[in-house]
């Protein structure tokens, strides 16, 4: 079965025709209307350091313009490894604008995984800062890599307040990096000396790849999943339907997770562009400063991923902070345990919604409505335009009925074009416009989905069906539990058995024993784990999503060197 307009209308006045209110548009064109409209609002808080829309929209211009001099043209890989700046935002928008496809870097990634990322997308020029953990290894790319033939240099310091713009020269000049000289080094100072009067782009919304965003590659070499600029578009404009009571331009949306993520670029940048709203943003996740900013910038609008909610749950010194300006969190990027959501909205008296997407979705999908009905442990209703389908997992072409489990396919205007340079994956993931996610979830009778867990996870024991989130759900209903990760290991007996990795908060002591004894009533026999294995921390993502990969090699290794031995 699947799911078109009705779930809507739990959210929504019936009678209103979503399809037709969705925007489609160049990114560009959002950002120019939103500078032609409020000029002077702040577009961008970057440590005090603030930029208007009309400020912004002329640097971007500046930006598409100088591009074009070095030979941007339409299709041209412009690759961004960058933390959140401004030039993030500079950067990205004048790509665009200039015709480019933006390709988004990882600043943590190590030069082996730069390396096969330029390669694989053909990106010809990446812009980066003069910090010491990035120059390095970016520039070291010329020389390593096939297709990159210049590098961007932002200076830091440009970017700061006066003041903490020497005390940063002087103070931080062990941060700051050597930067070659020759033509193929250019600083952002020389690309945005000129007029700012770029030479016009025609954008096909269907056909032009506005975004190479890299899926995270734990099932093999990442991908890169081609975003239109109509797929970003509509996402952006499915999003401002959702919060009904948005008061545009009187928003401010905290930007600590890295643009470089699918949710971070749509859910903050994108949605504050098309929005008119401010971006706080931060360089870096820590969670002191996160919370003295909220205190202090008082931002409206919060997205996170779970893990950061958590920190949030557990800090020592919340009740020094004041978080009653925020009205709206949203989390994504990993399933947020019902725990945690009602712990932090006891806490804050915030709202926070899961949402869920994926790189291939631009990324939203789904989401719990923002005043309305939020139904535990639910990932929400679609968004508008949107259909989702669930299917039968040996079966895939059979949809199940309402309350089962299955594939979710999902179909919209959101969806990518493809894998770039992979038909054979492409053919396998897009079936007639329908994206199939490899995710297990099923939909209730209200248009709800609630989201089981990742085929590739699911752990087969016994000859029964296992899934981790469920298991994690039971340990974190114990109130000693920090974060938790459950991952299928090798069992003689059964095939595949479930282990747990707990890290727990702090000063609390727990044994396996009492875990176990804790979860008999919480959890099937086959559903217990096998082990219970206590650490001090847990493997995370770049975005603070809990890690499994890491541990499943961990055990790959102890397997081999036990049957080695």
């Amino acid at each position: 079965m699947s799911t078109s307009s009705q779930p809507w209308r739990n959210h929504y006045p019936a009678g209103i025709d979503w399809n037709a209110s969705i925007e489609r548009r160049p990114l560009f064109e959002t950002l120019e209307a939103t500078a032609n409209r409020s000029p002077n609002k702040t577009a961008i808080d970057f440590l005090d350091y603030c930029l208007t829309y009309r400020e912004l929209f002329g640097q971007v211009k500046q930006a598409a313009k100088g591009l074009q001099a070095m030979g941007v043209t339409k299709g041209t890989r412009v690759g961004l490894c960058l933390p959140n700046t401004p030039y993030s935002v500079i950067c990205y928008y004048g790509a665009l604008r200039a015709g480019a496809t933006v390709v988004n870097y990882n600043p943590l990634y190590v030069e082996r995984e730069l390396a096969f990322q330029i390669d694989d997308s053909e990106t010809e020029i990446m812009i980066t800062m003069d910090l010491e953990v990035l120059y390095p290894k970016v520039s070291a790319m010329l020389s390593q890599t096939k297709s990159l033939k210049k590098v961007i240099v932002c200076p830091m310091a440009a970017i700061l307040p006066k003041i903490k713009s020497v005390l940063f020269r002087l103070l931080k000049r062990k941060d700051l990096a050597k930067i070659d000289s020759g033509p193929e080094i250019v600083h952002f100072a020389d690309l945005v000396n000129n007029a700012g009067d770029p030479e016009p782009v025609t954008v096909d919304l269907d056909n032009d790849v506005a975004v190479l965003q890299y899926t995270g590659g734990t099932t093999g070499r990442p991908k890169g999943a081609m975003l239109s600029q109509g797929n970003l578009s509509a996402n952006v404009s499915q999003m401002l339907l959702w919060y009904v009571d948005l008061n545009p331009e009187d928003e401010k949306v905290l930007g600590i997770l890295p643009f470089f993520h699918v949710f971070a670029m749509t859910a903050v940048m994108n949605f504050a562009v098309a929005a008119g709203a401010q971006m706080i943003l931060l360089p870096r996740y820590e969670l002191g400063q996160t919370l003295s900013t909220i205190s202090k910038k008082k931002p409206t609008i919060f997205p996170a991923v779970p893990t950061i909610y958590t920190a949030i749950n557990q800090s020592p010194d919340l009740s020094k902070f004041d978080l009653s300006a925020v009205r709206f969190c949203v989390s994504g990027g990993a399933p947020l345990p019902l725990e945690v959501k009602e712990t932090f909205e006891r806490l804050t008296g915030c709202r926070l919604v899961e949402g869920y997407g994926l790189s291939e979705t631009a990324p939203v999908a789904t989401c719990n409505a923002m005043s309305d009905t939020n139904k535990p442990g639910s990932i929400g209703q679609v968004m508008p335009g949107t259909e989702i389908s669930i299917h039968d997992l040996e079966a895939p072409h059979e949809a199940m009925p309402v309350g089962e489990r299955g594939e979710v396919w999902i179909k919209g205007p959101q969806v990518m074009r493809g894998y770039l340079n992979r038909p054979e994956e492409t053919a396998d993931s897009l079936r007639d416009g329908w994206f199939r996610t490899g995710d297990v979830g099923y939909m209730d009778d209200e248009g709800h989905f609630f989201l089981v867990d990742r085929l590739k996870d699911l752990i087969l024991c016994s000859g029964y069906n296992v899934y981790p989130r469920m298991v994690e759900e039971a340990i974190y209903l114990h109130p000693s539990v920090a974060e938790v990760t459950v991952i299928g290991i090798d069992d003689e007996y059964r095939g595949q058995s479930p282990k747990a990795f707990v890290k727990l908060k702090d000063g609390e002591q727990l044994t396996e024993s009492e875990m176990k004894s804790f979860l008999e009533d919480k959890l099937s026999k086959i559903e217990m784990p096998s082990e219970i294995e206590f650490r001090l921390e847990l493997p995370k993502t770049i975005i603070g999503k809990l890690s499994k990969k890491e541990l499943v090699a961990e055990e790959a290794e102890k397997q081999q060197g036990s049957a080695a031995s």
